[in-house]
């Protein structure tokens, strides 16, 4: 009997998905995109781990929304437009338009379909008045906004540090490309996390209560639902360090064990203690960000950060 190929075994939907996984389990070392992370449950865990008490980074970047944000809303001036690069739940995002009366729409850009839904409801039925288009995309490959978002200024925000995930050419190609999608009179609102001592850092990426363990170990059951794999989660392990020289803080999926694994028809190997890298995190001074920013072709107006020096937010024009 012809054996099946790897696209008889999964749906067309998840092609682009299978073919990152195999490429990614077939390297040396191993590693999966960290994009990856959000389906739904994805998303649902991400969202628990915001509220974690480690997890300092998302109540410290909204204290300094909630100071800020009329200096923000002053910046973009009235009938801007607000678009959101991966938006999750936007539970952030509602400082801004609290402070923006005048906005003329929201564009809520993320991956997940199903935080985006419920995002879009959320802040429908909070701002009833306010036009929200919502777009399913992987931000970071965007080729254009929607059509007739009004004249006003284009007001970016990616907020979260997320753009710590990112290498440092990636996170330039990125801000390059906000600067294409949003033109030559816009604002980009970034947050970065800021660099400081690992004993503050490990604990926000690996809790006492193991949410972020859960939040990585998805992935596998994510690939095992979509990919017909059998990866047994209960022989991996999550593992989180901070790399000093690169000041950054690195995910694995640690094989507790030798194991086989098979996934879309193909069968991977792994030796004990064999990891898959699945995500960094890069940190920043608030000097070194703005330089980043600068080889992009942005320039950082303005900066804010926490009494503790824990997080900052850049304004950044072109």
């Amino acid at each position: 009997m012809k054996k099946p190929t790897t696209k008889a075994l999964i749906r067309p939907a998840s092609q682009e998905f299978a073919d990152e996984v195999l490429a990614g389990l077939s390297r040396v070392p191993k590693a999966l995109p960290c994009r990856f992370f959000y389906d739904a449950r994805g998303s649902e865990l991400f969202e628990q781990i915001t509220w974690l008490p480690e997890y300092y980074i998302t109540r410290t970047e909204i204290a300094i929304l909630e100071a800020h944000g009329a200096e923000i809303a002053a910046m973009a001036g009235p009938g801007a437009c607000l678009i959101e690069f991966g938006s999750g739940s936007s539970r952030k995002t509602d400082l801004l338009i609290d402070a923006m009366p005048s906005l003329a729409a929201y564009v809520p850009i993320d991956i997940s379909r199903a935080a985006l839904a419920g995002a879009a409801a959320r802040l429908s039925k909070r701002f009833p008045d306010l036009r929200i288009v919502p777009v399913h995309a992987d931000f970071a490959s965007l080729a254009a906004l929607p059509a007739a978002l009004g004249p006003g200024r284009r007001l970016g925000f990616f907020p979260g540090s997320t753009i710590g995930n990112f290498e440092r050419d990636e996170a330039i190609r990125f801000l390059r490309r906000c600067a294409r999608l949003l033109g030559p009179d816009s604002l980009l609102i970034v947050g970065a996390d800021l660099d400081k001592s690992p004993e503050v850092l490990l604990p926000a990426y690996d809790d006492a209560n193991g949410v972020t363990a859960a939040f990585n170990l998805n992935l596998l059951a994510r690939i095992n639902r979509e990919l017909e794999a059998d990866f047994d989660l209960g022989r991996f392990e999550h593992e989180a360090t901070y790399n000093p020289q690169q000041s950054r803080i690195e995910i694995y999926l640690r094989s507790r064990e030798a194991q086989t694994v098979t996934v879309a028809g193909k069968t991977f190997c792994f030796g004990e203690g064999e990891r898959i890298h699945t995500e960094n995190s890069h940190k920043y001074s608030v000097e070194g960000f703005a330089a980043l920013a600068a080889e992009a072709g942005w320039t950082s107006r303005a900066v804010w950060t926490d009494s503790s020096g824990m997080f900052c937010i850049h304004a950044l024009t072109l």
